[in-house]
């Protein structure tokens, strides 16, 4: 048997959330057991605007090769603010690729991340990079009665 309130959240269209945002990434020591490690470690800071109106804290973690235009990462951010007038935090997971010049990315809200007035999100976002303008879409859902 379904719940009505989950069966109408489930089917609920997604909510679009644009606007833009600030980024900081700065590089960070390697830990000292992964020294050999071709893996190197950045701190995210970012400022968003518009419908989404807030700051996250990350940590980022980037493979390069030999292969020029080619590089993967993966990085965690927590992000505090207010959401179309609901206020919280939650966490995005990135995973990221770039084959030969072309990039790959996912950006995912970790499942149950959402606090307060964010409790019960989920969504995907979307970042361009414009004349050196990063731009986001996030289409997400909130439960109904968040929403």
């Amino acid at each position: 048997m379904t719940d009505n309130n989950d069966a109408q959240t489930q089917q609920q269209p997604p909510i679009s959330a644009q606007g833009t945002f600030d980024v900081t990434v700065t590089p960070q020591p390697p830990d000292d057991e992964a020294e050999n490690v071709p893996v190197s470690r950045r701190s995210i800071d970012k400022r968003f605007h518009g419908d989404l109106e807030a700051t996250s804290k990350g940590q980022m973690l980037a493979v390069g090769t030999d292969v020029e235009g080619s590089a993967g990462y993966v990085a965690m951010e927590q992000v505090t603010g207010t959401l179309h007038g609901h206020s919280g935090t939650f966490a995005l997971q990135h995973s990221g690729t770039m084959t030969r010049g072309t990039p790959r990315l996912a950006v995912t809200v970790v499942p149950d991340s959402g606090t307060a007035q964010l409790i019960g999100l989920s969504g995907t976002l979307t970042i361009e990079i414009v004349d050196g303008q990063h731009r986001y879409d996030f289409a997400y859902t909130l439960p109904e009665s968040r929403s």
